[in-house]
C-alpha cells in the first residue's frame, strides 16, 4: 500500500483478517471483540447485544491471544507473508485459513486462564451455553460464573488459610435470619426494635467496608450510643456462631476470598499469574467488596474488561455503587472506553422514550440507544380510576393480544411493590389469565425443602448447628425442647460444635436420660455420610428419605397439604439429578454449594406460557413483547421515598429506564387517580416520569370520562370496571369486604341500559379467542350477569364471566 510502511501494512493485514472471523458484528461491537489489552469498559446500552461480545471477544481471545491489539510483527515474517494476508482478507478461503491463523495469533490465552464473572446464575449458565456452541468443550475450562460461584471455589482450595474448614456450609438470607432471631432471644434484644433483617443489613454494608465484628462492636462501645452497642453486640454473637458452625453468609464469601488474597501474597500470585484476562459483567451493580475482588484478580496483567450501563445500576439497596463504573477511567490508567448504542431489542417509539427519561439524570457518563427496526406502535398511557379498574384493563389488553396471535409469555407486567400484584392476581384468576410471580416463595424455601437440604448440609458439615437443630427432631424422636435448650446451653459453655455435645451426651448430668436418643441421632449423621462417601449423589438421596423416615411421617397424615409436602421432597431429587447431568463428577458439597448460591431470577424459565409478574429491579436482563407498567403514581414510582432526595430520585429513574427497555414492541404505562395500598386508600398524580417522554412518543387521553360502577356516599367515585354492573354476588361479597370502612352502594351511571346476558347454555360448543375450542359444563346466573365454567381442549377448565368472554368467544 502506497505510503504505508511494511509494519503498517502488516497491523492492517493481520487486522482486516482476524476481523473476518467477526464480520457479523456492528462497528462497535468489532471494536469492543478487537480491543484486547489493557483496562476496557465497554458501556452496553440495554440490548445492544452485550454478550454477543462477549462470547465474541472470548473466543478471539483464545484463537488469536492479543493479535488484533498489538503492534507487534513476528521476526519471520516475510514480504510473502504480507502479502498472502493483504490478498486473504479480500479473498479468504477454507485452504488459507491455517496459514492465516498462525501469521495473526499472537499469544492465544488458554481457556483456564480467563475469568468471566457475571452476577446471576442465569445470566452466567447463558454465557457458558453459548460459549460451548462457539467454542466447543473447551469451553467449559474458561471460568464463567457469579462472583459467588467463583468465591466458593476460590475458598474452597485455601479457606483453611484463615481458620475454616473447606467443608463449609453457605447459609441463604433465610438461614441468616433464622440465626440471627436466635441471637436476638439470647441476647434478650426485642426482634420488634432490632428486627433480624436490619441488623443483617448493618452487618452487610459493615462487611462491604471490611469492618469485623471486634472492630465494629469496640467502636459501637466507645461512642457511647446504646443502639449501636447492641448492634454491635448482635454481630460479634452472630460472627461467632458462623465461624463455629464452619459456614459463611453470602458476604462472607466475597469478604473472605478478598482477605484470602490481600493477606497470603502466595495466593494472590497464584491468581494473577492463573488468570491473564479477567471480565466483569454488570459492573455497575458492583460493591466495595467486589470492586476489590475485580483489581486484586486483574492485578498481574491489568488486562480487565468491564460491561455495563450506568444508567441501570439500580441496587443501591444492596450495596452496589455507581461509583465503580463512574470513576473506572480514574482508577485504571489508559482505560479505553467503548460505547455500545445500538439496540437490537426495541423499537424506536420505545428507545426514544426510554431516553426521553433517562437524560434528565445528571450523573451518568451519556449515550443515546438508537435501533435500525421500524418505529412501531407508540406507547400507551392508561389513567384508571382505581388499582382494580388499572388490573382490568391490563388483563382486557392480554387477553385481545392472545386473541391476535400472541401468547401468554410475551406479557410482563411490571410494578414498584410486590404489594401492587394484589388486585392483579385478582383479576387474572376471575378471567382465567395463566400467571407466574417472580419473587414469591421460592421452591428452596419451602419449609420440606429446607429440612431435606439441612440434613444434607450437616452430613457435610456437622458443625452447621443451626441446620442441626433443625433436624435433631424433625421428624420427631421423642427429643423434648429442654433437652435440646440443655445441649444448646453446653455447646455454648464449652465452645463445642452441638454434634460434639451430642455425641458426648452421657457425660453431661443434664443429658443422660435422652442420651440414648441423642445418640441415636449421631449415629443416623454418621451412617448418612458413610452412605454419601459410598453411593451416587441421585440414589444417596434416596436412602437419606428412607433412612430419615421424614416421609413416612407425611405419608401417615395424607392431607394435601402433606401429599404436597412429599411431592416437593421428590421435586429435589430433580434438582439432583440435573445437576449431575451438568457435572457428573459433581459431589454434596458443589450440589449444595450451587443450591444455596440459587436467586429469584433463575427460577425464571422463559418457556412457560404464562404472563410474567415481577418487580422492576427482579426484570433485569430480561425482555418481553409487551410490558405494562403498572402503579404509574407520584409515591408509587417514584416512590415517596425518593421525592425530594437528588440520588435516590436518579435511581428510580434508572429504574423506570430498566423497565422501559424490557419491552420489544409494546409498552403501557398504567396510572390510577387512586389506589389502596396497605389498607389505605391515596389519590396521586401520573409519574413525572410519563411526563418525562415527550409527547410524540406516547399516547395519553385528552380527558378521563366519568368511573363507573360504584360511588362512596360521600360523593366520591370509586370503581371503574368493564361492565356497568358486578358479576355475581360472591364478588360482590368480598368487595364489601374490602371496602367494609365505607358504605358502598352499586350503581348504574345516567343514561346506561344495562347488557344483556349473552345466552350460553350448558352443554355448548363454544370457541374462545384465546383459550380455543371448549364445552359448556355449567351456567350460573349472578345478578346482572353469569358465572360460565368451560371445558376447553388445550387449557383445562375455566371459570368465566359470560358478559366479559361474549367479546372473544362464540358458540360453534
Amino acid at each position: 500500500m502506497t505510503g504505508l510502511t511494511f509494519t503498517e501494512r502488516f497491523i492492517k493485514a493481520r487486522h482486516d483478517v482476524i476481523a473476518l472471523d467477526f464480520k457479523h458484528l456492528n462497528d462497535m461491537q468489532l471494536k469492543a471483540v478487537m480491543t484486547t489489552e489493557g483496562p476496557l469498559l465497554l458501556l452496553a446500552g440495554a440490548g445492544s447485544g452485550k454478550t454477543t461480545v462477549l462470547i465474541n471477544r472470548i473466543a478471539n481471545l483464545l484463537k488469536y491471544g492479543r493479535g488484533a491489539d498489538t503492534t507487534e510483527v513476528p521476526d519471520f515474517v516475510t514480504e510473502q507473508d504480507l502479502q498472502f494476508l493483504e490478498h486473504y482478507a479480500k479473498n479468504p478461503t477454507p485452504e488459507g485459513s491455517g496459514r492465516a491463523l498462525s501469521l495473526c495469533a499472537v499469544e492465544p490465552v488458554e481457556p483456564w486462564r480467563m475469568i468471566a464473572i457475571t452476577f446471576t446464575n442465569k445470566a452466567a449458565d447463558e454465557l457458558k451455553a453459548r460459549l460451548e456452541r462457539v467454542l466447543g468443550e473447551g469451553a467449559n475450562d474458561v471460568w464463567a460464573m457469579t462472583f459467588h460461584s467463583a468465591c466458593v471455589r476460590i475458598l474452597r482450595r485455601d479457606i483453611d488459610r484463615l481458620g475454616f474448614d473447606r467443608s463449609f456450609t453457605i447459609y441463604d438470607s433465610s438461614d441468616s435470619q433464622s440465626l440471627m432471631k436466635r441471637i436476638l432471644k439470647e441476647l434478650d434484644m426485642d426482634d420488634k426494635t432490632y428486627p433480624p433483617r436490619t441488623l443483617l443489613g448493618y452487618i452487610s454494608r459493615a462487611k462491604d467496608e471490611m469492618i469485623s465484628a471486634e472492630s465494629f462492636y469496640e467502636s459501637a462501645d466507645k461512642s457511647g450510643d446504646i443502639r449501636r452497642r447492641h448492634i454491635g453486640r448482635a454481630y460479634l454473637e452472630y460472627s461467632n456462631r458462623m465461624k463455629a458452625s464452619n459456614a459463611l453468609d453470602f458476604d462472607d464469601l466475597i469478604l473472605f476470598t478478598v482477605r484470602l488474597l490481600q493477606e497470603h501474597e502466595d495466593v494472590l500470585e497464584y491468581y494473577q499469574r492463573r488468570f491473564r484476562y479477567v471480565l466483569i459483567d454488570e459492573y455497575q451493580d458492583t460493591n466495595n467488596l467486589q470492586y476489590l475482588l475485580a483489581s486484586l484478580l486483574a492485578g498481574g496483567h491489568e488486562n480487565i474488561c468491564v460491561v455495563g450501563d450506568d444508567d441501570q445500576s439500580i441496587y443501591k439497596f444492596r450495596g452496589a455503587t455507581i461509583e465503580n463504573i463512574l470513576s473506572f477511567e480514574s482508577n485504571y490508567k489508559n482505560a479505553r472506553v467503548i460505547r455500545l448504542e445500538q439496540n437490537y431489542r426495541s423499537t424506536g417509539y420505545i428507545l426514544s422514550a426510554a431516553n426521553d427519561v433517562i437524560k434528565n439524570n445528571q450523573g451518568r457518563k451519556g449515550k443515546k440507544l438508537w435501533t435500525e427496526k421500524e418505529n412501531g406502535e407508540k406507547l400507551t398511557l392508561h389513567v384508571a380510576h382505581d388499582e382494580r379498574e388499572e388490573a382490568s384493563f391490563v388483563t382486557s389488553r392480554i387477553i385481545a393480544d392472545l386473541a391476535a396471535g400472541d401468547k401468554w409469555s410475551d406479557h410482563a407486567v411490571l410494578y414498584r411493590l410486590n404489594a401492587q400484584s394484589n388486585a392483579l392476581e385478582y383479576a387474572f384468576k376471575r378471567s382465567g389469565v395463566p400467571y407466574r410471580i417472580i419473587g414469591g416463595t421460592r421452591f428452596f424455601d419451602r419449609a420440606e425443602i429446607k429440612d431435606m437440604l439441612a440434613y444434607l448440609c450437616v452430613v457435610v458439615n456437622p458443625s452447621d448447628d443451626l441446620r442441626l437443630m433443625r433436624i435433631i427432631n424433625n421428624p420427631p424422636r421423642g427429643i423434648g425442647q429442654v433437652t435440646l435448650d440443655a445441649v444448646e446451653a453446653l455447646a455454648a459453655r464449652t465452645g463445642q460444635p452441638v454434634f460434639e455435645v451430642l455425641k458426648e451426651s452421657e457425660a453431661y448430668e443434664d443429658l443422660r436420660k435422652a442420651a440414648p436418643k441423642l445418640h441415636q441421632f449421631v449415629n443416623l449423621i454418621t451412617d448418612l455420610q458413610s452412605a454419601a462417601a459410598e453411593a451416587p449423589l441421585d440414589g444417596f438421596y434416596d436412602t437419606l428419605i428412607e433412612r430419615t423416615g421424614y416421609v413416612k411421617v407425611l405419608e401417615a397424615k395424607a392431607t394435601d397439604e402433606n401429599l404436597t409436602r412429599i411431592e416437593n421432597v421428590q421435586e429435589l431429587k430433580s434438582n439432583i439429578v440435573n445437576f449431575l447431568r451438568e457435572m457428573p463428577e459433581g459431589t454434596l458439597f458443589d450440589f449444595l454449594n450451587e443450591i444455596a448460591l440459587y436467586t429469584d431470577i433463575d427460577q425464571y424459565d422463559k418457556n412457560a406460557d404464562s404472563v410474567v409478574m415481577m418487580t422492576m429491579h427482579s426484570a433485569k436482563g430480561l425482555e418481553f413483547d409487551t410490558v405494562f407498567i403498572v402503579g404509574a403514581e407520584e409515591g408509587i414510582f417514584p416512590g415517596v421515598r425518593s421525592i425530594g432526595e437528588a440520588e435516590e430520585m436518579e435511581e428510580e429513574r434508572r429504574l423506570c429506564y430498566v423497565a422501559m427497555t424490557r419491552a420489544r414492541k409494546k409498552l403501557y404505562f398504567t396510572a390510577a387517580r387512586q389506589r389502596m395500598i396497605f389498607g389505605r386508600t391515596t389519590a396521586g398524580r401520573t409519574s413525572r416520569f410519563v411526563d418525562e417522554v415527550s409527547s410524540e412518543n406516547i399516547e395519553k387521553p385528552e380527558a378521563v370520562s366519568a368511573p363507573v360502577g360504584y360511588i362512596f356516599d360521600d360523593g366520591e367515585a370509586s370503581e371503574k370496571h368493564e361492565t356497568a354492573s358486578r358479576s355475581f354476588s360472591r364478588v360482590y361479597r368480598a368487595e364489601r369486604q374490602d371496602y367494609k370502612k365505607r358504605d358502598l352502594k352499586p350503581i348504574t351511571p345516567p343514561g346506561a341500559a344495562a347488557a344483556p346476558v349473552p345466552a350460553y347454555n350448558k352443554g355448548d360448543v363454544v370457541n374462545h379467542k384465546a383459550f380455543g375450542r371448549g364445552l359448556i359444563t355449567d351456567v350460573q346466573p349472578a345478578g346482572g350477569d353469569a358465572l360460565i365454567e368451560v371445558a376447553f381442549d388445550s387449557v383445562g377448565t375455566k371459570r368465566l364471566m359470560a358478559k366479559s368472554a361474549s367479546a372473544y368467544m362464540q358458540k360453534i
